[in-house]
């Protein structure tokens, strides 16, 4: 128990250590949340777009868009991507978390524009009708109709998809982010000891991904009731 004491000790207290953890859990959250924004924005216009098309005919030209945008970031890395997009694209920006938020974001609508479209898709036609049936136009019926029924169908996808883009954001510190995983690197480099900076960044990560599996299942218990 003492050495265990004193390894916690020289890991996280001795020099403040456990401040790479914070300045990185920091980073983790800054990327994560304004990366799921831009995520859900391009997410729901891409598959509004495709569904659209699906259903009615015409977008021809945008849906061919989306399709292409949906083939280059579905198949491949994510890795790539955040590199292509920090040593290539975006090589004259300098600030590097933005770069994160960019290509995380991107790389996150190609499969939330996905999963919004096979909700939309699972809508019954039967819905459309009965906005029509009201003197609801096209896009009205959509916005009032379809969309909150095919949000409720889509929530537990979008969940796993945030925290699946939480835990990907562990890739950053390949373009020099001090994310999260990265701030328990330091450590282990600093102590040449892996088991505890290890051991803590992933049970950093465990209890976020429980808190927002928490607010999930709530807000999936609230969105039931109001079936009632």
């Amino acid at each position: 128990m003492g050495d265990f004491a004193a390894k916690f000790y020289q890991n996280f207290i001795q020099d403040n250590r456990y401040m790479f953890l914070v300045n990185g859990l920091k980073n983790t959250l800054i990327i994560t949340v304004f990366a799921v924004a831009l995520g859900l924005v391009l997410g729901f216009l891409v598959g509004t777009i495709r569904s659209t098309h699906d259903k009615r005919g015409g977008w021809t030209v945008a849906n061919a868009i989306c399709k292409v945008y949906l083939t280059v970031i579905r198949g491949t890395p994510t890795l790539i991507q955040l590199m292509i997009s920090y040593y290539v694209i975006l090589v004259s920006v300098n600030n590097k978390i933005l770069v994160a938020i960019l290509a995380f974001g991107i790389n996150s609508g190609a499969y939330i524009a996905e999963i919004v479209r096979s909700g939309i898709m699972s809508i019954d036609e039967g819905q459309y009708e009965a906005g029509r049936s009201l003197g609801l136009d096209y896009w009205t019926t959509m916005r009032k109709i379809i969309m909150p029924q095919a949000f409720k169908n889509v929530l537990p996808a979008l969940g796993n998809e945030f925290i699946t883009l939480l835990k990907e954001t562990s890739i950053s510190g390949y373009i020099g982010i001090q994310e999260l995983t990265r701030g328990g690197d330091i450590i282990r480099s600093k102590t040449y000891t892996a088991f505890l900076p290890l051991i803590g960044v992933a049970l950093i990560y465990l209890v976020i991904v429980l808190f927002l599996e928490f607010l999930l299942g709530r807000m999936e218990r609230r969105l039931r009731q109001s079936d009632r």
